[in-house]
């Protein structure tokens, strides 16, 4: 027998066992679990368990990753009845899950009941033979939330959504990879998602196919649509960053831009280099420093730039970037270099991120230029001149400049503060003595902890910058230096007022903007599942404006003709209208109705009570099931009936016995508050979430949460039948569910009145998410 005959014998006598072997190999049945005859309920269930046991983010065990890689592909077989199916009929592993059964068919037909395996040709399409240039930017549902969006703050990130057997994947990798690397190295954040394994973060995406392309910055997503090559990346990645970053500077422009320093608080830095537009890597640099330093860019082959470029004896063939403080006419620090790197750029602006002498307009500012003790090595001091503003004060401003230039230590930081827009601040400093006012003091403190407190010392005399009071300050300082004890007095300082925070109408026209010109890129490059909320909001108001225009067009008009009034009701009316007036002025909060609007959440309201709910509403969701949907209903609108009078509160109820996997969705983002029970809880899928309160504030995508108080202990009478009866004076008293199970029930909800009181001073934690889950 001929060689090649006799190898081509023995492969086909081979393949049998090798297709025997292969369902030995992997068994999606075994992995989770259940039995060939199990229900998807049945399948769901077990997946949820595994995958919360494994997910590699809560288990540290070292093999918990492929197991969890394990556990999502046995789930994406057998959830889909095709796969399984094939999976019953031919005993396929997840290696070969891309095939449809015409596919199979032909396979088996041409080979006479033989099939290969895709690990026969190694196609490089399972997550084994995946690029392992990808693996180190691998995103998990939690590091996304956790790190990636916040990070988003700092600087955009690209993000691509990939899958097995895809085959557009493997086209755009080459492009991928390249686009990747330098982005990477200008400072751009590089983020993948894989499909299969990270179902749940591809859905919080947005990406309904693979690969999905899109750009992540302050939070928000934007997708990208067009052809898939290197320039077009760079500049999507580029139209991300908002437009003002940077500043062209010339010589007409660079006195004003400079000298703004004392309106943002912030050094300027300047960037000479001869490329006619701004690099990406400073506009990158700009958006991750943009709240501490104001860039501006100099193209030195422009005219116009001549006189800039000799001021400050510029190299026009060398990079040159300058940093600019409280002294215009020179730079506090430069640093020149060929060719700038990210690394080069962050060391020497991380140096400089602060005036000689800061401004305090904020309480972020003021942790960071004065932070608290850590140990007696790591003290830090704050000198601050608190003076008023007006050029009756520049003198003895310009003095303390001058003094904390000669005197700049790693230990001491000099800063000030206006007494007249920090009032609270400087009072608790100065004790409102008479010496100091209309005048300016200098005070030596030292943070104690993050809740306000500190120590100081203030110069006797008001501060005039004259010598004696220079070395007055310098005797203090060098005190300090071996006698910490010097600051003797202590105080609580309250939180500074943000000075440079934008005013509301900014602050709302720019939230309008945002949310247009995402209805805009919805309308023009979103699927249909996600238009179907916005049409179906724009088709309710067309149907509410026609219909309301079409009864009025054919109602009777005898019908709107009031008559006149009697004696009687007359009276009554008047005596209605003065109470209101009197209970107006008595208390702002009364409600406006005598009972309280509690609707159900549905999936039929739910985009309108939640997803598209207007800027600064909430909807307060009380969580009960069918049991205990009467008396926990009674004892809600009770202690919410209060604050009805608030036209941005909302009050709605959800079944727990519908939406459990809504609700625990949610209660994931708040793990410490409220555990989600794991597998080894006898009762997890049990867990009684009955009576807990969710305020949700569907525009900026948070919510509060009210955990139910513990039964046995203060229940007092207000959570009895008879309070609320007579509140809504009903007189049916025999209907009243007033039970001993029901009145344990109420109790459930007690202090919930004062929990919404912390609701409306905003000082309850916040448990953001990245989008709302649909109420299926």
């Amino acid at each position: 027998m001929e060689p090649g005959r006799a190898g081509c014998l023995l492969l086909l006598l081979l393949l049998p066992a090798l297709a025997a072997a292969a369902p030995g190999e992997f068994d999606p049945y075994r992995v989770l679990g259940v039995g060939r005859s199990s229900s998807q309920a049945d399948i769901k269930k077990a997946y949820k368990r595994l995958a919360r046991e494994w997910h590699p983010d809560k288990n540290k065990d070292p093999g918990a990753e492929d197991k969890f890689i394990q556990i999502s592909k046995a789930y994406e077989i057998l959830s889909n009845e095709e796969k399984r199916a094939n999976f019953d009929r031919y005993g396929e592993a997840g290696e070969s899950q891309g095939f449809s059964q015409q596919q199979h068919r032909q396979f088996h037909r041409f080979h006479d009941g033989f099939y290969f395996d895709e690990s026969f040709f190694h196609f490089p399409f399972n997550s084994e033979r995946r690029d392992t240039s990808d693996e180190k930017y691998l995103l998990h549902f939690s590091h996304y939330i956790n790190e990636i969006v916040p990070d988003s703050f700092k600087k955009p990130y690209l993000i691509k959504i990939t899958s097995d057997w895809c085959f557009s994947c493997i086209h755009i990798e080459p492009v991928w990879k390249e686009v990747a690397q330098e982005l990477e190295a200008l400072g751009a954040g590089i983020g993948v998602v894989h499909a299969g394994y990270e179902r749940r973060l591809a859905h919080h995406l947005g990406a309904h196919s693979t690969p999905t392309l899109l750009g992540l910055i302050n939070g928000k997503i934007t997708f990208f649509h067009n052809a898939v090559i290197r320039e077009n990346l760079r500049q999507f990645v580029e139209n991300l960053l908002p437009g003002n970053l940077v500043e062209k500077i010339t010589d007409k422009n660079y006195i004003r831009f400079l000298s703004h320093w004392r309106k943002d608080n912030k050094p300027h830095v300047l960037l000479f280099d001869h490329m006619p537009v701004v690099p990406l890597l400073y506009k990158l640099t700009a958006f991750a420093y943009r709240d501490y330093l104001s860039f501006g860019y100099v193209y030195v082959g422009l005219r116009g730039t001549e006189e800039l470029s000799s001021q400050y004896n510029i190299n026009v063939y060398t990079p040159t970037m300058m940093i600019f403080k409280e002294n215009i006419d020179r730079p506090a620090d430069v640093v020149q270099a060929r060719e700038m790197k990210k690394q080069l750029i962050d060391d020497f602006l991380s140096q400089n991120k602060f005036l000689m002498v800061a401004r305090l307009t904020s309480l972020r500012l003021f942790q960071e230029l004065c932070p608290v003790k850590k140990s007696h090595r790591q003290r830090k001091y704050c000198v601050v001149l608190l003076t008023e503003q007006g050029e009756k004060f520049a003198e003895a401003y310009e003095a303390f400049l001058t003094f904390a230039v000669a005197n700049t230590k790693d230990t001491l930081r000099f800063v000030h503060v206006y007494s007249d827009r920090q009032p609270e601040f400087a009072d608790a400093l100065l004790m409102d003595e008479e010496k100091y006012h209309g005048r300016s003091a200098v005070v030596i403190l030292e943070r104690r902890n993050n809740a306000g407190k500190i120590a100081y010392k203030a110069l006797e005399e008001a501060w005039q910058g004259s010598k004696e009071d220079n070395f007055i300050l310098l005797d203090l300082l060098d005190q300090l230096r071996t006698d910490p004890g010097l600051l003797s007095s202590e105080t609580v300082v309250a939180d500074l007022n943000d000075e440079l925070a934008p005013m509301f109408l900014i602050r709302w026209f720019y939230s309008t903007l945002d949310y247009i010109s995402d209805c805009w890129d919805s309308l023009f490059h979103s699927n249909w599942r996600e238009m179907m909320p916005l049409l179906s909001l724009l088709f309710s108001a067309l149907f509410i404006l026609f219909g309301t225009v079409i009864v009025q067009a054919f109602s009777d008009s005898s019908d709107t003709r009031d008559t006149p009034p009697s004696g009687k009701e007359e009276t009554a009316a008047k005596t209605e209208k003065n109470d209101a007036s009197f209970s107006k002025e008595s208390n702002s909060r009364i409600p406006k109705k005598s009972f309280v609007e509690v609707t159900e959440l549905t999936d039929i309201n739910y985009t309108s009570n939640l997803v598209r709910l207007r800027p600064g509403h909430m909807n307060v969701v009380l969580i009960l099931s069918n049991s205990t949907k009467t008396p926990l209903l009674q004892k809600f609108a009770l202690e919410v009936y209060m604050f009805t009078g608030s036209s941005s509160l909302h009050f709605s109820f959800l079944s727990l016995d519908k939406h459990r996997e809504w609700l625990e969705y949610l209660l994931e983002f708040a793990q410490d508050a409220a555990p989600i029970p794991n597998q080894y809880d006898k009762h997890f899928l049990e867990r009684d979430y009955t009576g807990y309160v969710l305020a949700l504030n569907g525009h900026k995508k948070y919510f509060c949460l009210f955990k139910p108080h513990r039964s046995g202990e203060e229940g007092g009478t207000l959570g009895s039948c008879e309070d609320y009866n007579a509140l809504q004076h009903e007189e049916a008293r025999g209907k009243s569910s007033c039970s001993p199970g029901s009145r344990s029930i109420k109790n459930k909800l007690h202090k919930l009145s004062f929990w919404m009181e912390r609701l409306l001073e905003g000082s309850l934690q916040r448990f953001y998410i990245p989008s709302w889950p649909a109420l299926d």
